[in-house]
């Protein structure tokens, strides 16, 4: 949302409230998990710019690379093959990666 400026802070000012102030705070879920189920939701919709942004917070978040390959299993199966082939490169990508991830994310 940075790249869009003046004309997107109305929007991430929403995003900032309500996704992260509100949804993100909520104690039920732990972070890990809600880090998984965005990973679903996005993979499963072709949001593959944001599941690469929730993946990242994914790692950061302490999930696994299996927990997230399970999840990418169950989108392929329910959702279709093709929703599953491009979010599990990006997947693979972020999870190879050797740099540590940064502390706990809300993404």
């Amino acid at each position: 949302m940075a790249a869009a400026g003046d004309f997107g802070a109305p929007l991430q000012n929403i995003i900032n409230a309500y996704v992260y102030g509100d949804i993100w705070e909520r104690k039920d879920l732990s972070d890990p998990m809600r880090s998984l189920v965005m990973l679903a939701i996005t993979a499963a919709s072709g949001k593959t710019a944001e599941f690469r942004v929730h993946a990242q917070g994914a790692r950061a978040n302490g999930c696994t690379s299996e927990q997230v390959q399970d999840v990418l299993l169950l989108v392929a199966m329910y959702c279709g093959i093709p929703a599953a082939i491009e979010t599990t490169r990006i997947a693979a990508e972020i999870f190879s990666d050797t740099s540590p991830p940064s502390g706990p994310h809300n993404t």
